[in-house]
């Protein structure tokens, strides 16, 4: 029987395709091969190229060894890997985290399957699958030990074949230098640029009849042209569990350099970042213990009498930065939108907050009228700012949940803004957890949301994969209100909670560092 072959290119018609679950991956070569001996057995056993509910089963043996990796940590290892060939140092640095026996061993067997794992045969490959079961399985063993290691090393071929290609695309785009953004190099050059489905019944995708048997090819890299979020690693349902993994492998061969301030934002944990609106209140919780500290626009406007996000309070933050300058904490900068739509002063601002002592700066794309700026111009002042100022850590805030304008738009936008240059991007008002997963699967950099109390806590918001857990004004709000609670208690002769730090303490921690 003749069957008809279907290509997507377009965006939305490959997204479909990939949540159709009558469409399944396509098996390479013909099931079966010696057990445990044969890059064909290996294909028939992992889940790459499983379905259903042998798919999903499968997949939570990768997703289980994958939940044992900080990325951070496989960053690191393979940093210090020194030098070699790309695919070997991946593997290897993966096969260390997951305590896999030989690791040299392994990373070059796991080379030579790689090179065959999505079609053809040879010999050798065969040879290197045997080994590979032999070093991660005794010889009494059942079919579930040995689909476990199977899923094991089918982890290890697609670590070795992705972070390779992506790898060499951001060398080759960055003139060999890999300064471009990954996210960048994703959309444009894209380790995986095609995706073969085959299907199982018949079904209706995009508009098509697809036959059962029928085959589908999907050309990401046509479909991510006319597009700014990449399909490398899938699309929901089907997202790379070793997202997070690979994208962190591959800043460690690209050796990018990280401030201290990165780094907090691939740890394990996220980072808790509280927001101060004057120096005592960034000193005082420095002495806390928070890693870093965040200014709120809101408090720093309010507290001179004038409206937040309205590009008022532009050489107040400036003064701002210059009394946190003189501390001895991090510190990051919430600048509104760049008091400007001139990309070149925004960057301009960008380097005098850096030049006083800045870590990184927050710039959303929210106006004060309700609207949102054109994504491509805040683009522009995220380019300008990293091209003036690299070190600087550029939250790219968007304002669609918090505005309420255009929230089906949120992906595309951060996308956009990741491809510029961004560091992390931040989405307030955006608390519900699928929404959150569901932006997540799309994201290369790290996620910022902000702290509700009628969303996820904290380890929720951990487990979900977010990054950086900000307060926004909640804490500069939280003491006025105890301020005129204090006062009106008082005044009406209310019993009154009065505990605060004393005169002295507040001294001690703030006012010491201007008369040094």
């Amino acid at each position: 029987m003749t069957h008809t072959t279907h290509e997507f290119n377009r965006h939305t018609d490959v997204c479909a395709a990939l949540a159709d679950p009558a469409l399944v991956p396509e098996l390479p070569a013909a099931d079966g091969g010696p057990v445990g001996a044969s890059v064909a057995w290996l294909r028939a056993t992992a889940a790459r190229f499983s379905s259903g509910e042998t798919h999903r089963r499968r997949r939570a043996l990768v997703e289980a060894e994958l939940t044992r990796l900080e990325p951070a940590a496989l960053r690191r290892a393979v940093t210090a890997g020194g030098d070699g060939e790309v695919r070997v140092r991946v593997v290897h640095a993966l096969a260390e985290a997951l305590e896999m026996p030989q690791p040299r061993e392994v990373a070059e067997a796991v080379t030579l399957v790689a090179g065959v794992y999505f079609g053809g045969a040879d010999p050798t490959a065969d040879e290197a699958v045997a080994r590979l079961v032999a070093l991660l399985v005794s010889e009494d063993t059942d079919q579930w030990t040995l689909e476990a290691a199977a899923n094991r090393i089918g982890l290890l071929v697609q670590a070795c074949a992705a972070t390779a290609a992506l790898v060499d695309a951001a060398l080759v785009d960055a003139a060999a230098d890999g300064s471009a953004p990954l996210a960048r190099v994703l959309r444009e050059t894209p380790p995986v640029r095609t995706m073969r489905r085959v299907a199982v019944r018949t079904t209706r995708v995009a508009g098509r009849d697809i036959a059962e048997g029928d085959v589908v090819l999907l050309d990401l890299a046509a479909a991510q042209t006319a597009h700014p979020v990449p399909l490398t690693f899938g699309a929901p349902p089907r997202v790379c569990p070793g997202r997070a993994h690979a994208l962190a492998l591959a800043d460690g061969l690209l050796q990018r350099p990280l401030t201290a301030f990165a780094h907090l934002h691939h740890r394990a944990a996220p980072l808790l970042l509280p927001n101060a609106w004057d120096y005592a209140s960034a000193a005082a919780l420095a002495a806390r213990g928070f890693d870093a500290i965040g200014t709120t626009s809101l408090g720093v406007a309010a507290a001179l009498g004038l409206p937040d996000g309205a590009a008022a309070t532009a050489a107040a933050t400036l003064a701002l930065a210059r009394r946190l300058g003189r501390g001895t904490f991090r510190f990051t900068v919430d600048a509104e939108g760049g008091f400007s739509d001139e990309p070149e002063e925004v960057a301009e601002l960008a380097r005098r907050l850096h030049d006083a002592g800045a870590a990184g700066i927050n710039l959303e794309d929210g106006r004060s009228d309700g609207t949102l700026t054109p994504v491509e111009l805040h683009a522009a002042k995220i380019a300008a700012v990293k091209a003036a100022v690299p070190a600087l850590f550029v939250n790219a805030r968007t304002d669609t949940h918090w505005l309420g304008r255009q929230e089906e738009q949120t992906a595309e936008r951060l996308a956009v803004y990741e491809q510029a240059g961004a560091d992390g991007v931040f989405v307030p008002g955006l608390s519900d957890p699928d929404g959150i997963a569901a932006l997540l699967a799309t994201l290369v950099v790290p996620l910022n949301i902000l702290y509700t109390p009628t969303g996820p806590d904290l380890a929720g918001l951990a487990a979900l994969g977010v990054r950086r857990i900000s307060l926004g004004s909640l804490l500069y709000r939280r003491a006025l209100a105890a301020a005129v609670t204090a006062a009106t208690d008082i005044r009406d002769g209310r019993p009154a909670d009065l505990g605060a730090p004393t005169y002295t303490e507040v001294q001690a921690t703030s006012g010491s560092v201007f008369m040094a």
